[in-house]
């Protein structure tokens, strides 16, 4: 009887998480990172409160999908889970707060409400919410596709949605398992040295590929930093990276990587480094979905490390390994 409980407490924590909702990013130069997200990636500004500013994709359906906040440098703020119910949540909260990683509730913030905070192992800061405000689309932005949110916007090459979010790890298996004890995340890929320890690990708790990614940071040996590799947005047509790349080159903003094709995950996408720092990703086509009950992760072993990450394309340039946000210097791992 002991045992059939706890299966069923298990397969409950599966469903409890039902996507991610948004992620706050800092810059510096909010003005020039504003710029990037709405002039080129065609994001439409919602509110603006304080030190930041609501952005949104137009397929995105609800309130906003990224939160810009000035600092003095770049980084993550958090990463915003939403839960599939009231009970899910509340479920959720009782094991962050068993794990001794919860912080506690805020009232909430534009666009949803209460919240329960909580940390990584490698201190990135993430909630859980239930409560959100769908986005209504003023007059002007209305579409005659009601299954959509808003008109396709004229400017930029536009994004159609937020697709994950990827942290740099001191010990990509330890945080893995926190993601997947606590919140009922899935393993989908990763990538196994022979030693048995974890390069990267692709998580998701829906039949993306994945909606969180922990890769081993290489750029410093320090732990708990919080750094975030990249926030990525989505696509779905191949071409629109070859016409975002020709925006970006004409407006003197880096591509640090691609158009190339990833191993893990399949998916087609480009990497951007936007005026404040931090990485994007841009998603030209998603990968796979995972639709089996029965799903056995992907496992690439450490002498198959070269063709997960690369596909085809070039080769990803060492700052792709080693560049995360906030930077650091200190000594960096041999």
């Amino acid at each position: 009887m002991e045992n059939e409980l706890k299966r069923m407490e298990n397969e409950l924590k599966r469903f409890d998480v039902a996507q991610l909702a948004h992620v706050e990013i800092f810059t510096p130069v909010p003005d020039k990172t504003l710029w990037f997200f709405k002039e080129l990636l065609g994001m439409t500004e919602v509110e603006r409160e304080g030190q930041s500013v609501y952005l949104r994709s137009y397929e995105d359906f609800y309130h906003h999908s990224l939160k810009v906040t000035e600092r003095n440098e770049p980084g993550l703020g958090h990463v915003s889970w939403r839960a599939r119910s009231k009970n899910a949540l509340e479920r959720r909260v009782k094991d962050l707060e068993r794990s001794g990683a919860g912080k506690g509730w805020i009232e909430g913030d534009l666009g949803h409400g209460a919240a329960y905070q909580f940390t990584t192992p490698d201190n990135h800061a993430m909630e859980i919410l239930y409560d959100v405000e769908y986005y209504k689309a003023p007059e002007s932005e209305i579409t005659l596709l009601k299954n959509r949110p808003q008109k396709r916007p004229n400017k930029g090459i536009p994004v159609r949605r937020i697709d994950h979010v990827n942290l740099l790890s001191s010990d990509v298996t330890l945080n893995k398992n926190y993601m997947m004890d606590a919140l009922g995340f899935n393993l989908r890929e990763h990538v196994v040295k022979n030693d048995g320890s974890e390069i990267g690990a692709w998580l998701s708790v829906s039949p993306l590929v994945h909606e969180l990614a922990l890769m081993g940071d290489q750029g410093t040996a320090e732990k708990g930093l919080g750094r975030l590799h990249h926030v990525a947005f989505w696509y779905g047509f191949p071409q629109h990276l070859d016409d975002l790349a020709e925006l970006l080159t004409e407006n003197g903003v880096e591509i640090e990587a691609g158009p190339l094709k990833h191993g893990v995950s399949q998916a087609l996408c480009m990497y951007v480094i936007e005026p404040g720092g931090n990485r994007i990703e841009l998603f030209g086509d998603s990968g796979y979905l995972i639709f089996d009950p029965d799903w056995k992760p992907v496992t690439w072993t450490q002498e198959e490390t070269e063709r997960a990450i690369i596909y085809y394309g070039a080769p990803l340039p060492d700052s792709y390994f080693k560049y995360g946000t906030p930077n650091v210097k200190v000594p960096v791992l041999k």
